[in-house]
């Protein structure tokens, strides 16, 4: 009688995203990993971190910077770049828009201008593959996504030209001034990252869990109020125990009313939810029914 031998749900997924990333780090020459010093950025450098241990990451870390980030995401960015001497290099959305690249809109959020912020990067590093922490289960045109997702000499993705992918097995092929960018993640719920946080012990910002803010409602969320968010004079500011489910420019980015203050009880709550986290609370998606598509068309993350 053979012993069998088993993996749990989460040490698979874990083993599953290692493969990609040791793929990725074996196969390509200029790869870069994209940390906001979100969750899921957060979880995908623990992944990485493990992949190579004890060596170093072979491969810096990359923020597309808007300039409108919660204080406490940047301060945690760097706090972990520090703890695990890595090399993190930051796009600057304010360079491209003093540069007249891009042109910046009043009242509008910075969200869509992260693209060409980011395609530029790219270009001047000369990247060929970046890791990035989307998932399938976020948002529609986040599903039709490969983990190997190619994009064109403009960045832009076709989901038309996506390459099968059979057996755990990826195309990487790619022609000068062409990149691929690569989702360890993509088969991972948001309760997957809430359980492995727990599982692994990663570190968060504070945001993630519930403190107490003063927030405004606005079209359905809860808005922080922070120095990047204006407020109208019909809106009424009031004090509301809360926490963040997911973590984008401070003046988009809705709280959900929430006493979760510990993983466990976080992975309670998101286990009983029937909405993703983006469609909860990121108010740059809700632009259209194609909002997404269109961006990551143009060549968004």
């Amino acid at each position: 009688m053979r012993a069998g031998y088993e993996l749990s749900h989460l040490n698979a997924l874990e083993a599953e995203s290692v493969h990609i990333i040791r793929e990725v780090a074996a196969t390509f020459e200029r790869p870069v990993l994209l940390f906001s010093g979100g969750k899921d950025s957060a979880v995908m450098l623990e992944l990485a971190r493990r992949a190579f241990w004890p060596a170093p990451l072979p491969f810096p870390l990359l923020h597309i910077d808007t300039g409108r980030n919660f204080d406490e995401v940047i301060d945690f960015r760097d706090r972990t770049v520090a703890r695990l001497g890595a090399q993190l290099l930051v796009g600057k959305v304010q360079d491209d828009i003093d540069a007249g690249r891009v042109t910046e809109r009043p009242g509008e959020t910075r969200n869509r201008l992260q693209t060409a912020t980011l395609l530029r990067t790219i270009r001047e590093h000369r990247f060929d593959a970046v890791f990035g922490g989307a998932r399938r289960d976020e948002e529609k045109a986040r599903a039709k996504e490969r983990v190997f997702s190619f994009r064109d000499e403009y960045g832009a993705w076709d989901p038309r030209a996506q390459r099968p992918e059979v057996w755990n097995l990826y195309n990487g092929r790619h022609q000068k001034g062409e990149h691929i960018r690569v989702f360890p993640l993509s088969n991972w719920t948001e309760l997957d990252i809430w359980e492995y946080i727990g599982q692994a012990e990663v570190e968060l910002p504070p945001l993630y869990y519930a403190h107490n803010r003063t927030v405004v409602e606005r079209d359905g969320m809860l808005l922080a109020d922070n120095r990047f968010l204006t407020f109208g004079p019909d809106e009424t500011k009031f004090e509301a125990t809360v926490r963040f489910r997911t973590l984008g420019d401070a003046d988009c980015t809705g709280c959900v009313e929430s006493a979760a203050a510990t993983p466990a009880e976080v992975i309670a709550e998101t286990a009983t939810t029937r909405l993703t986290e983006r469609g909860a609370t990121r108010a740059d998606d809700r632009i259209s029914e194609s909002g997404m598509e269109d961006r990551k068309r143009e060549g968004y993350f």
